[in-house]
């Protein structure tokens, strides 16, 4: 698969999740318009591990830093459920019709950071691989268990993308 062009147009939201529109992914990065990301976490079939992955130094948001769930904005006229689905085939590989949403509607998974102000979608699937990983936007990738993931995630040095960061601690399994 290709890289998508920087100014791709995607969907613009309101604050309340409503679809309000469509502009550039640069005018809505430049404005923070709001717009709605969905990704999707991959689980080992086992359920024992999390696959983790670096994007490239050449990613517009975020470079070079980790990221555990395969996913980006919502085009116009897309659903959340099939952004994450297409997403998830472009980015590792992985074609599936079916994922298990780990955030709801009801649930206000926003991030207002710079340099953009999003709604954000998260689903799990269970897969052992094989990944092919898109080169423009992954570099490399591997599993963790959900307490090596947790550790990294607690130095707040480490390159972790902030807004999944943001929606991790809902997605990890507990330590008992």
């Amino acid at each position: 698969m290709t890289s998508k062009p920087a100014d791709e147009v995607v969907a613009v939201y309101d604050s309340e999740r409503n679809v309000i529109g469509e502009a550039p992914r640069s005018v809505v990065y430049a404005d923070g318009l709001w717009h709605a990301t969905s990704g999707v976490l991959v689980r080992s079939c086992d359920g024992e591990r999390i696959y983790v992955h670096r994007r490239t130094d050449t990613k517009s948001i975020f470079p070079g830093m980790h990221d555990c769930l395969a996913g980006g904005v919502v085009d116009p006229g897309e659903t959340i459920e099939s952004a994450a689905i297409r997403e998830l085939e472009e980015e590792l590989g992985i074609a599936t019709t079916s994922l298990r949403p780990l955030t709801d509607l009801s649930w206000d998974g926003t991030w207002h950071g710079k340099p953009m102000r999003c709604h954000m979608f998260a689903f799990e699937i269970a897969s052992d691989g094989p990944f092919r990983h898109q080169a423009s936007e992954i570099v490399d990738g591997w599993w963790w268990t959900d307490a090596e993931l947790r550790e990294h995630l607690a130095d707040p040095t480490w390159p972790f993308v902030p807004d999944t960061r943001l929606l991790v601690p809902g997605m990890l399994r507990s330590l008992a």
